[in-house]
């Protein structure tokens, strides 16, 4: 069981209100020494490692975790195992942040025709013979678990640099993968940052506007740790919908992150502290399960008073 399920269901009561809280069940994530996915970049293969974090039967949905600037797989470990005891499939790769081709996570010297492959390595992972598809393969193998076949369905997620990834990927799906488009369910931004020297947020963002892609973000308190809030500012600037997330007073820019980040980011961005990942948790999982079913959970989104029943005192984010 995850280690903030007791936190969730001590904050499931606020002011009296039921909130919604996901059902856990079994997850076994699959972490397997040396296990890679192969990535084309430019003129060569980047092999990088990667996890999948299974639940316990068939899964809702595929869920793309990605992580953000200078980080790994390791340190979203612990929300993608929260994802994975509420049913769905998680698939964390960890994405360089420096190499000399520009094959990075973020937009430092030109990653969009490496974004480009990670969105084909996305769009064809129904494919068994597909990069994905032989890699959930082997790591049900691995782990002793039996066959089990991709989930048509999608929902994004990306935190820091990795929430302007997951944007520009959604946006080069809608363009070049109409069939995978119609499978992408929504977006989830973990506390946003643009690419400071380029960035591949703004064209995204402008472009998904002209979409009914839901997006949403959870956002947390300024700081230099994601730039004063840059990619919470694009999206309040260039989405037009009347609700975009909320951001958490006083929050870390790694509560994304929770018992999985480690002394460098708690040193650099600040200590998660249980009730705003706990906060998190039950927003990402909630949106998430609201995507997929077409459902509007109540808790999770502003009232009448404009308050969010799952995010006591936090301010709701809407587009300028």
């Amino acid at each position: 069981m995850s280690s903030r399920l007791p936190s969730l269901i001590a904050a499931a009561s606020v002011a009296g209100t039921a909130l919604f809280i996901p059902t856990a069940a079994h997850a076994e994530p699959v972490t397997q020494a040396g296990h890679t996915i192969e990535i084309p970049c430019r003129t060569a293969i980047l092999r990088q490692p990667s996890e999948w974090f299974i639940p316990a039967s068939a899964p809702k949905g595929l869920i793309w975790l990605q992580h953000g600037f200078a980080r790994t797989d390791d340190h979203v470990s612990d929300l993608a195992t929260h994802f994975a005891e509420a049913g769905y499939l998680v698939f964390t790769p960890t994405l360089p942040f420096i190499d000399l081709d520009g094959c990075t996570l973020q937009n430092l010297t030109g990653n969009r025709e490496f974004l480009n492959n990670v969105a084909t390595l996305l769009a064809t992972a129904t494919d068994p013979a597909s990069t994905l598809g032989v890699s959930l393969s082997g790591a049900l193998e691995r782990s002793g678990r039996a066959p089990m076949a991709m989930p048509e369905r999608m929902i994004f997620l990306g935190h820091s640099a990795g929430a302007e990834a997951v944007a520009y990927v959604a946006n080069r799906i809608h363009t070049a993968h109409p069939a995978a488009w119609a499978n992408l369910r929504g977006l989830i931004l973990l506390d946003p940052v643009k690419s400071f020297v380029d960035n591949n947020t703004d064209a995204s963002l402008i472009a998904l506007d002209r979409t009914d892609l839901p997006i949403q973000a959870i956002s947390a308190a300024l700081s230099w740790c994601n730039n004063l809030g840059t990619g919470t500012t694009a999206m309040q600037t260039h989405l037009h919908r009347p609700f975009l997330g909320v951001r958490i007073p006083g929050s870390s820019h790694v509560d994304a992150e929770g018992s999985s980040s480690d002394a460098v980011g708690t040193a650099v961005c600040g200590t998660p502290q249980t009730a705003h990942a706990s906060t998190l948790d039950t927003l990402a999982v909630g949106w998430a399960d609201d995507y997929l079913s077409g459902a509007t959970t109540a808790a999770l989104y502003p009232d009448a008073s404009g308050q969010v029943a799952a995010a006591p005192g936090a301010e709701v984010l809407r587009p300028f």
